[in-house]
């Protein structure tokens, strides 16, 4: 009786350890064979995924809100604990809505930015650093020190570069024969342009739809060795105001002339399919790579692109962020706001919803998986901005706080001078009035 008696009491112990190695396995079900955990523990450490909840906004055209809204459907499908609210908008009214957001100190965890804004928000203290993200939550293993460094402000990191564009001639090679023009050179100058222009003309064409005012103007600085800003961003970089004359003197003959559409007749482009090129009406348009695709989309012929002018046109391109996704300084989720990014940037099966649109992708392995599934048209632009790495140099700082008052002061007397109400001379003077004291205001 007393063995039998044993006997049960060893075969109970048995069973408690049995129970006890089971349980111990389920706790440690979240675990990895290599012994890291592959979910995202709550506090009480149950292994259960602490839900989170995200706002994200952006703008862009009705294409870009679909593919955004259906890569985030993938990250939550990753990430059930996650739920995502969704703000977007056309850009200006995106800004708008923004700056109130901002001033409340409510705005959302994850924001889309440009350069053009950058400053203002970073220099704010609105958008939190990213560096402490790297190599962590935000796998930077593919990315170029140049991409990521394109988010820097001082020492900090505020936004994670989305994808690269350089500047560009889009054109349709047919149209430029019409103008009696063979084909455009690696290597060509701004007297070429000119000549150009007329040619067009002759041919009851016009050779572009002008140029952007503050892109524009910038890059034929940095060709002179000047920048638009000063390095500290209390005034401007330049200090000879022949420059000035001579580049918007050059451009408002052009729109004199009527080689180049006037303001008028731009203002009744409400969209590409507007566009003189798509209408067989202009030979291309001056602009960032990353809208190449949908002016081919739309004109649905082939276009090529070219680069820009000179001379020293390999000092004046640079490689830009097209855009960033930043983090905001008042985010309770700045962790999975970091992860978002993550996936944002280098998930192969996302950009391939994404496409570019945002700019060619940073990272090496999403860019090259891509070219497998990418358009003629997205492969030209992978090719070019290739090209330009190779034929470019870095880029100036982030513009500072103040630069958009600045750049609208810029763009209303470029107009004025279109409209020949007022010489280069007296827009260069008053340019550099204007711009000091907003800088210096804002400095």
């Amino acid at each position: 009786m007393k063995a039998r008696n044993k006997m049960l009491l060893l075969l109970m112990a048995f069973a408690l350890v049995l129970v006890s190695a089971c349980g111990g396995n389920a706790e440690n079900s979240g675990n990895s064979a290599n012994g890291t955990n592959s979910g995202t523990e709550t506090a009480d450490g149950s292994g259960e995924a602490k839900p989170v909840t995200l706002r994200i906004a952006w703008w862009g055209g009705q294409p870009r809100h679909d593919y955004t809204m259906k890569v985030i459907e993938m990250y939550k499908e990753k990430n059930p604990h996650v739920t995502i609210e969704m703000e977007y908008a056309n850009y200006d009214d995106y800004w708008k809505k923004l700056a109130p957001q901002a001033a409340a100190n409510e705005l959302p965890d994850i924001i889309q930015i440009d350069t053009q804004n950058y400053s203002q928000y970073a220099g704010r203290n609105q958008l939190a650093d990213l560096t402490p993200f790297l190599g962590k939550e935000i796998d930077v293993t593919d990315i170029s020190q140049n991409a990521i460094d394109g988010g820097k402000l001082g020492d900090k990191l505020y936004g994670m570069n989305l994808g690269v564009n350089a500047l560009g001639f889009n054109y349709d090679p047919a149209l430029l024969k019409k103008a009696g023009i063979d084909s455009i050179p690696e290597s060509f100058t701004w007297d070429d342009y000119v000549a150009w222009a007329g040619k067009a003309k002759e041919a009851d064409l016009y050779f572009d739809n002008g140029m952007r005012p503050e892109v524009f103007f910038g890059y034929y600085l940095r060709t002179m060795d000047k920048t638009l800003f000063n390095a500290e961003g209390t005034g401007l970089g330049y200090e000879d105001d022949q420059l000035f004359v001579d580049f918007f003197g050059m451009l408002a003959k052009l729109v004199i002339d009527g080689a180049v559409p006037s303001p008028d007749v731009l203002a009744q482009i409400k969209g590409a399919e507007d566009s003189h090129l798509v209408l067989n009406q202009g030979i291309g348009v001056w602009q960032w790579s990353n809208q190449y695709v949908g002016l081919q989309q739309v004109a649905n012929r082939p276009l090529a692109i070219a680069p820009m002018m000179g001379p020293n046109m390999e000092k004046g391109l640079f490689l830009k962020p097209s855009m960033f996704f930043s983090i905001s300084e008042n985010s309770k989720a700045k962790e999975e706001a970091a992860k978002f990014i993550n996936f944002f940037v280098n998930d192969i099966e996302a950009n391939k919803l994404i496409l570019g649109d945002r700019g060619v992708p940073v990272s090496a392995k999403v860019k090259e998986a891509l070219k497998e599934v990418s358009t003629e048209a997205q492969v030209q632009v992978y090719d070019y901005v290739a090209w330009a790495e190779s034929n470019s140099s870095p880029m100036d700082p982030p513009d500072p706080i103040g630069s958009a008052e600045v750049f609208k002061s810029l763009t209303s007397l470029a107009e004025q001078m279109n409209y020949d109400k007022i010489t280069p001379e007296e827009a260069a003077k008053k340019f550099r009035e204007e711009a000091t004291a907003i800088l210096k205001k804002n400095g």
